[in-house]
């Protein structure tokens, strides 16, 4: 009885690999959420809210103002970025952020331009309003797009540009130059262009995250989208936002009081508390996430990997191709079986054909774990080098 729209999103990567994980023990490093609790009093600020100050009922519908007020002076304290907020639109998440901008802007007709890989709600979101979803390819091994390819992309019935930087699956974050070509391209063709920055504080070496609302000429056409979940290691709280020029932000405001109304009462204002945290929080996030992605680098290559190191993110893309695999499918489901480690494939995040190949050997590994776990995932992993062969079940149909 599903909608034929949505019958290619029955289930997700993620759910497979995790249960696997689940049944045969294994170290789940395919799912990206961390196994540590955010800052002690973020927690505490939820909690005293819940019990001593009876913030239980719903919130206000565009968000607490205590939050929509830290995410303005959040974005004036880190890009310089001038922002009402009455134009801060409070979500269930960024993916609801996501879906309901695009719900809000997009119908039968309506295309929306994005890169793969792609984080697999953007694919169903789009399906959802009935719009197509038109892809540029970021190709390995460093993640750079074609500008002819990009141009390709854009027609006159492009509404939306989709940009995800830092980026999940891949690590890339995309410079203030790539940024900067796409950009132009929108205004050129009028297009909304709608950012995923959850990641914006998980930016390495000497990469930097540009919003691209910060952009000559770019602010009146963004729609800028992140959320509380991976920068405060509170991904179940699913606390997000939207802002944007009040005639942008009136579309996912019109349709999120209608997915989910409103929620999140005792942890919006928390999220505000923790929103202006000093530098000392954020610089130490990026160095241990720093020194995570390389522990578990060094591990994937003294297994026999090669591995494309993220700039950003907290997700690592690994070849195994030096070690006999030519199928990330296939091993994602084998691996658990063979060494007691769960990874996903990359290939599955790609909706077209002709990136899924380029991206038919990759896995993806997520280092937002603790250290122990880390270096037991590294130890399991090393002993893909001895196995004379590949056994296991064949893997199961790739699905978003």
């Amino acid at each position: 009885m599903l909608v034929e729209r949505m019958r290619p999103f029955t289930s997700t990567i993620f759910t497979e690999i995790s249960r696997l994980a689940v049944e045969t023990g294994a170290i789940n490093l395919g799912q990206g959420f961390p196994d540590t609790d955010g800052p002690a009093s973020l927690l505490a600020d939820a909690a005293a809210n819940i019990t001593e100050r009876g913030l239980n009922q719903y919130p206000p519908g565009p968000g607490v103002p205590a939050l929509r007020e830290a995410v303005a002076a959040h974005q004036h304290r880190w890009y310089g970025l001038e922002v009402d907020p009455a134009d801060v639109v409070v979500t269930t998440g960024a993916t609801e952020a996501i879906a309901a901008t695009l719900l809000g802007l997009c119908g039968p007709g309506d295309e929306v331009v994005a890169f793969e890989p792609a984080y697999d709600s953007y694919a169903a979101a789009v399906a959802l309003a009935g719009a197509t979803l038109r892809t540029v390819p970021l190709l390995p091994p460093d993640f750079g797009f074609d500008d002819d390819a990009l141009a390709a992309a854009f027609s006159d019935r492009t509404r939306v540009v989709l940009v995800n930087t830092p980026h999940n699956p891949t690590g890339a974050v995309l410079t203030r130059d790539q940024l900067t070509r796409v950009g132009e391209l929108a205004v050129a063709h009028d297009a909304v262009v709608v950012t995923d920055e959850v990641y914006e504080h998980m930016v390495f070496d000497d990469a930097r995250h540009v919003p691209m609302a910060s952009l000559p000429g770019l602010a009146d056409r963004t729609l800028t989208i992140s959320s509380a979940g991976k920068t405060f290691s509170v991904t179940g709280w699913k606390v997000g936002w939207v802002h944007g020029p009040p005639e942008l932000v009136a579309a996912p405001r019109a349709v999120k009081q209608f997915l989910t109304f409103h929620g999140g009462a005792p942890l919006q204002p928390a999220v505000a508390h923790a929103l202006a945290l000093g530098d000392d929080f954020y610089t130490g996030l990026t160095a241990d996430l720093a020194r995570k992605r390389d522990l578990l680098s060094a591990g994937l290559r003294a297994a026999g990997f090669d591995v494309l190191t993220p700039r950003g993110t907290y997700f690592v893309v690994a070849d195994p191709r030096p070690l006999g695999f030519d199928d990330g499918v296939d091993l994602a489901w084998k691996l658990p079986g063979l060494c007691g480690v769960a990874a996903v494939p990359v290939s599955v995040f790609c909706p077209s054909p002709d990136a899924a190949r380029a991206y038919r050997p990759f896995v993806r590994f997520a280092f937002c774990k603790r250290d122990d776990v880390l270096e037991k995932a590294a130890g399991r992993l090393a002993g893909l080098r001895d196995l004379p062969e590949v056994t296991g079940p064949p893997a199961p149909p790739a699905s978003h």
